[in-house]
């Protein structure tokens, strides 16, 4: 990693520990990388700290309590936010990173190209197409997925005050990133199968699908 990185890479982990073995090691130079431990009963944060990066235990289980625990702890001019499931490739992070260095957008997020079949089940696929286009057609959202990779100016988000903390926060975010007039960017990004050793809290099953997408309407109703 650089010596003095100016993005923070928050990743939101719960029994990651198989994973971020590997994923770390691929991180550029341009990030420093938070991992949150959102309850994990396995080696995340031994594994996290092993391999450089700064640990920082959230007791709240859900998604938006471990994102924003990791916004909060993060010092960068930019944030960055990423599963930390070995799903997405980090080094696609560079260009998002430098669309919103570059002052052509605001909020710069990965649309999932998925590598091959079955790696995004349909149940999850489904539901995170319905959300999309209700929120194309309502609000004029300018992007085509649920911004599962994302980075953005960290001063901004803050004030954005998104405050849901499960797993309605990325829809809360896109809805008022449009309603502050947000510049988007929108990027291809590959969506690889999980880690070996671990397990999707959302798409891993349709119960989880139907609990995320609960959060989803909850935020929009």
């Amino acid at each position: 990693m650089a010596s003095d990185p100016d993005c923070d890479l928050v990743l939101p982990c719960r029994d990651e520990g198989p994973a971020l073995a590997a994923l770390l090691p691929d991180v550029p130079r341009d990030f420093a990388v938070i991992v949150v431990d959102n309850g994990s009963r396995d080696d995340t944060a031994e594994v996290a700290r092993r391999l450089g990066a700064r640990v920082v235990p959230e007791a709240t289980a859900g998604y938006g309590a471990a994102v924003a625990a990791g916004v909060a702890a993060a010092r960068a001019d930019y944030v960055a936010v990423m599963d930390g499931d070995g799903s997405f490739d980090p080094a696609e992070l560079v260009d998002l990173l430098d669309e919103v260095r570059s002052g052509r957008a605001d909020l710069a997020v990965g649309r999932r190209r998925p590598v091959r079949r079955g790696v995004w089940p349909w149940h999850a696929r489904l539901g995170n197409a319905l959300v999309v286009a209700w929120l194309r057609r309502r609000i004029g959202l300018p992007v085509h997925d649920i911004a599962p990779v994302r980075v953005c100016r960290r001063a901004d988000l803050v004030a954005l005050d998104v405050r849901d903390r499960r797993f309605g926060y990325p829809v809360e975010l896109l809805q008022k990133a449009v309603a502050a007039r947000w510049r988007f960017a929108e990027r291809d990004v590959a969506y690889h199968p999980r880690a070996a050793g671990t397990r999707s809290k959302v798409s891993g099953s349709v119960r989880g699908t139907a609990r995320t997408a609960r959060d989803f309407w909850r935020v929009l109703s």
